[in-house]
């Protein structure tokens, strides 16, 4: 759950950022919830500057749990827009309690058909896909002796004890697309006990989906279950990072964007929304996502293995939706060390 703190925090950064000139307060102001990477947002706020410099963008973004938590909470009294960047399977969710208005982009007949809500209109797009991957210090492993995994089995082993770190799942997208993919690859019974072993080896679960591939570049820790445009991202800065693509598959969802029901900047919404599906915003997420919506944008991500998409793990967003607050439940029962 949120703390009213952090809701609070929130809160002065979106009136601080609304806060303008007279000439600035003239243009249309539309409040952006999103989940995007801190540093791929500057791109997409100057690509959408160029397309529609009447409307301002105000972002408020935090960890995929967090924001969902977040526009759940102000259910009665929305604050936001749009939401853009999202997981799918949050998106769900957020439809289901009656937060989305429906509205199909302009583009969306050219995206692919598992990035879109099979309804017309829909409540929300896909834009991009992105999954699970390791990021492994090859420096910090040789020191501690550790062999290179290459599957989310080997993570159980005695030798990595105390080697790796991974996303949180209430916090993390990343983090619980990668419990609710063990719960499918393996099943439940065996998924959980996949995990049970694994918590061994776990020295944090972090709040964000890529602190541990960044910890693990720092040398911080061995191994990181993290984000694969992260680690790829790490390793072409030059550090001493292994992308490790585990060969079970991995799992994935999809950054999504919708309307939230009852803004009054609808126009502006479906606007912002609109240039989300356009050719400039598929070529941006191109440059870090492994697989676009609009597939004749996806290019080969370099220190990402080629075709990428047959290392997708078979994985059900509907359910993932479905089944989030039992799965998130029972995991932090089982092994948050808050509790």
């Amino acid at each position: 759950m949120l703390s009213i703190r952090r809701l609070g925090l929130l809160a002065l950064a979106a009136a601080g950022l609304a806060a303008c000139s007279p000439k600035d307060q003239a243009r249309e102001q539309l409040v952006v919830y999103t989940a995007a990477e801190a540093d791929q947002l500057p791109a997409y706020q100057e690509a959408f500057a160029r397309a529609h410099p009447e409307i301002d963008l105000v972002w408020v973004r935090d960890s995929t749990g967090i924001v969902t938590a977040k526009l759940l909470a102000e259910k009665r009294a929305p604050r936001a827009d749009v939401v853009f960047a999202l997981a799918a399977t949050s998106m769900m969710l957020l439809d289901d309690q009656g937060l989305l208005d429906a509205y199909t982009p302009k583009q969306a007949a050219r995206i692919d058909a598992r990035f879109r809500d099979p309804r017309q209109p829909a409540h929300w797009t896909g834009e991009a896909l992105w999954s699970a991957a390791l990021c492994v210090n090859t420096v910090e492993a040789a020191k501690r002796g550790l062999p290179m995994p290459t599957s989310w089995t080997d993570l159980t082993k005695p030798v990595y004890r105390h080697a790796i770190t991974m996303p949180d799942p209430a916090s993390s997208g990343t983090g619980y697309l990668a419990v609710a993919s063990w719960l499918q690859i393996f099943g439940e019974d065996k998924g959980w006990q996949f995990m049970d072993a694994l918590n061994k080896n776990i020295t944090e679960y972090a709040h964000s989906g890529s602190k541990p591939c960044k910890d693990a570049a720092r040398g911080e820790t061995p191994i990181g279950i993290s984000i694969d445009f992260r680690a790829a991202q790490m390793k072409g800065q030059g550090y001493p990072i292994e992308v490790v693509v585990p060969s079970e598959g991995v799992g994935w969802d999809i950054e999504a964007t919708g309307l939230v029901k009852g803004t009054r900047h609808a126009h502006a919404a479906k606007e912002f929304i609109d240039w989300a599906f356009s050719n400039e915003a598929m070529k941006l997420y191109a440059k870090n996502f492994p697989v676009v919506g609009a597939a004749q944008f996806t290019r080969a991500i370099p220190d990402l293995p080629d075709h990428y998409d047959q290392r997708l793990a078979r994985i059900d967003l509907t359910w993932m939706a479905k089944n989030r607050d039992r799965i998130v439940k029972t995991w932090g029962n089982r092994f948050d060390v808050t509790n």
